[in-house]
This record gives structure tokens, sequence and C-alpha cells, in this order.
């Protein structure tokens, strides 16, 4: 059994996707962070970082149950225990972990700082909102160049480097990205729409998902309350 310590984010989908994928049975325990549960001690000691998502496996590496933090650590460890979504051959495993790495260090924080001032920030800066739009705009550029290759992210065969991607190009409209300008981008993400897995993937906690306005401890706890207290 694997305990998944999430909320219903693009990183928290990754992981709802690959435990879909691979069939894993799994407990979903929900983090809830516009309420602060990331800085209980209990999660915290799962992930330091107070950052969701994490596991413990209950059937680690060593028969012991085994904990992780980070997403992408997580999406490589599931690839090892199951054997699955992370090519053997070495030079196609690699090309899966650049493309999983350029996730982590860029499509996912750029598109972040972007949602973050478009649609959060209590003042909107232009000079903060049009750095981040670009770079957006620049990283969907290589995402499409890349698709324009290849079937899919790593080349001819869909990989976790794909389930990275995928739950943060779901907010393409809220970055102001129209991927009839990527068509690479557009069939590839089609494609894994449709992927019941996935559908099934992004689902998890989805109900919980908050609408509207956050209050002044929720954005505190997503923010930091010195930028609410802004507005």
């Amino acid at each position: 059994m694997i305990d998944v310590y999430t909320w219903p984010t693009p990183n928290g989908h990754k992981i709802h996707i690959m435990l879909e994928e691979t069939g894993l049975p799994y407990q979903v325990h929900a983090i809830d962070i516009g309420a602060g549960d990331q800085f209980k001690p209990g999660f915290l000691a799962i992930s330091p970082n107070n950052r969701i998502p994490a596991i413990v496996d209950s059937e680690g590496p060593k028969g012991k149950p085994y904990a992780l933090f980070e997403s992408g650590a997580i999406l490589v460890y599931l690839a090892g225990k199951t054997g699955r979504f992370l090519p053997e051959d070495i030079e196609d495993r690699y090309l899966a972990l650049q493309w999983l790495m350029w996730q982590m260090g860029g499509f996912g924080p750029m598109l972040g700082q972007s949602h973050h001032f478009m649609n959060y920030a209590p003042e909107k800066l232009p000079y903060a909102i049009d750095r981040y739009a670009k770079e957006t705009r620049r990283l969907y550029g290589v995402l499409d160049k890349r698709l324009a290759q290849a079937a899919y992210v790593a080349g001819d065969e869909y990989s976790i480097a794909d389930m990275a991607i995928f739950p943060w190009s779901r907010s393409h409209k809220a970055h102001r990205i129209d991927l009839a300008d990527f068509p690479s981008v557009r069939r590839w993400f089609d494609i894994i729409e449709a992927r019941p897995a996935v559908a099934r993937g992004v689902q998890v906690l989805a109900e919980r998902r908050r609408q509207g306005a956050h209050n002044p401890e929720q954005w505190k706890n997503l923010f930091g309350d010195k930028q609410y207290q802004k507005r």
C-alpha cells in the first residue's frame, strides 16, 4: 500500500496519475495547504520542505516503510518499483530524466510564478507579469519543438516525463497560452488527457479544490501574511 499525502495541485496530480497508471494500491491523505496542514509535525516528518506530495511505501526497498518527498523523486521511485514508464535503455532513460528535470526546474516553477502574478498577486506588477508570461511562452515553445520530433516527450513511449509535464499544462488558459499556437503540444495534450488513468488521477481530491478568494488564514498559509495585508 502506498500512502500518498497530497492536494489537488499539478504536483499532486503527477503522483495520482502515476499511481493510477501503474495500478498500485494507494490511500489518499488530504493535506489541505490552505488550512496549513503542510506545517503539522506529522507531515513535516515525511516532507521536511513542507510541500506536497509525499508518500510512504509500506513495502519499501528493504521491506520496511519508506518515505519520500519531491514529486520528481517519487515518480522515479515508483517507476523503479514497478518497472514501468521509465525506459531500460540507458540513452532513452536519461532522455526521459532530462525532460523530467526540465519540468522540475523550469516548466513547473516558471508557470507557477506566472500563475501567481497573473491571478493571485495583490498588486498587478507589469514587470513581473510580462517576465513570467514571456518565459512561460518560451517554455511552451521548447516543448512544442520537442513534440514535433516525437510522439511523447521522451520519444515513442509514454513516460514519467509526460506525467510530470501534463498537469502543469492543464492551466494553459490561466497562463494566457493558446494551444492553437503550439500544435504539437495540442496533439500531445489531447492524447494524454484522453488516457483513462490520467482522467482518474486529476480527479483525486478534485471536490476539495477551493473556489473563490482566499481568506486571511488561507492566504498566510499559501503565500505569507504580508502579501495579503497589501491587498
